[in-house]
């Protein structure tokens, strides 16, 4: 989309309406650079966007005694797109599981109905060297997506505790998938390959799980209306093992919930930092939900040296996947990448020689660019 094109949606008087939920920890100063480079967008491109703030997570718990209150659901609903730093901290570990911080997450999920979750690992030439396997392992770089299921599975099944026959405590929680949830994200992933390099490798464990078994199947079924796309099978603990062994074998990995959970913490590293990678959470709508795949890092809030670059890359995500405002993404990833190639670092990526940076300033540098 040109300048032109994007001046058409501010002339027709559309308003891209965002709700910022900045969370805890880190999340307010991350998220205010996210907001801070959309805004810039928005004054170069002639874009009208319109920032709603609400509380979730330990913020909304200490001001109005829940973690996702109803009107940050509503807040959510009545907007394009959802902007989200991080939830959760030490200070709120004693509480029950049903009134944790982290319940809020996919409580916003679930309400937004949000089922594919999807999450971009690219190893950036600039930060080779951050990149914690052997050079000869990845001597190209790699492109991996992650399209996990957000919505199914263990996370959001049958769950409790009891007193087995001999008397001791036992805890359950049960993993189930319906083919309608499998068939939906399977159709994501499929969609998403075939815009990138025709490969999807589906990960489960088959050779155990009765929820896999069907997982696997109904993949095979999707595997037919899409026979330009290579679908490869993979157990979860080699996928785990092969991701360390050759990550550039990957193109398209879709998952469950808790494998995915894990995959993708596992890739995010192999880029050199957790701190690097963005997420987008999508439904059958336009609505979706951004987010930094990191938590909220309490032992480093306020102190300025947060990287902010997975929650500019995410607002990026917003641009493309919510707003179709593809010349404005690419003009923030291609400003992420041009600062990395510059040498400037956040300490969780930096390298000797290069220049250190804050939260803050890392933000401002990639303004500076766009």
């Amino acid at each position: 989309m040109d300048i032109e094109a994007s001046q058409y949606h501010t002339i027709k008087g559309r308003k891209y309406k965002i709700a910022v939920l900045s969370g805890d920890g880190i999340g307010p100063e991350v998220v205010g650079e996210a907001v801070k480079v959309l805004k810039h967008v928005g004054d170069r491109f002639k874009i009208n966007f319109e920032f709603k703030h609400a509380l979730i997570g330990g913020a909304a718990i200490d001001h109005e005694g829940e973690a996702f209150p109803k009107n940050t659901l509503e807040t959510c609903q009545a907007s394009d797109a959802v902007l989200l730093g991080s939830v959760g901290g030490t200070k709120w570990d004693d509480l029950p599981g049903e009134k944790r911080p982290e319940k809020a997450l996919l409580a916003l999920r679930k309400g937004l109905n949000l089922y594919a979750n999807i999450r971009p690992a690219i190893m950036y030439e600039a930060l080779k060297g951050a990149c914690p396997l052997k050079a000869e392992l990845v001597p190209s770089g790699f492109d991996i997506c992650v399209v996990r299921e957000l919505t199914g599975g263990i996370y959001f099944g049958e769950r409790g505790t009891r007193v087995n026959a001999t008397g001791f405590q036992e805890a359950y929680d049960i993993e189930t998938y319906s083919t309608e949830e499998i068939r939906r994200i399977g159709l994501e992933a499929f969609e998403i390959a075939t815009k990138r390099n025709k490969k999807i490798v589906s990960v489960d464990k088959a050779n155990v799980l009765e929820s896999s078994r069907l997982w696997r199947k109904e993949m095979d079924i999707l595997s037919e209306k899409y026979p330009e796309v290579t679908l490869e099978h993979m157990y979860v603990d080699n996928a785990a093992m092969q991701l360390i062994k050759n990550p550039s074998q990957f193109d398209v990995i879709v998952t469950s919930n808790m494998f995915g959970d894990i995959l993708s913490d596992e890739a995010s590293m192999l880029t050199g930092s957790i701190g690097m990678l963005p997420s987008a959470s999508l439904g059958s709508t336009k609505l979706g939900l951004y987010e930094p795949i990191h938590g909220s890092a309490p032992d480093i809030a306020g102190l300025d040296i947060a990287n902010p670059i997975a929650t500019i890359l995410s607002a990026a995500m917003m641009l493309r996947h919510s707003f179709e405002l593809y010349d404005e993404a690419n003009a923030i990833e291609s400003a992420v990448e041009h600062v990395l190639k510059a040498g400037y670092r956040t300490v969780d990526i930096f390298e000797p020689g290069k220049i250190l940076l804050g939260t803050i300033e890392m933000g401002n540098q990639i303004v500076k660019v766009i």
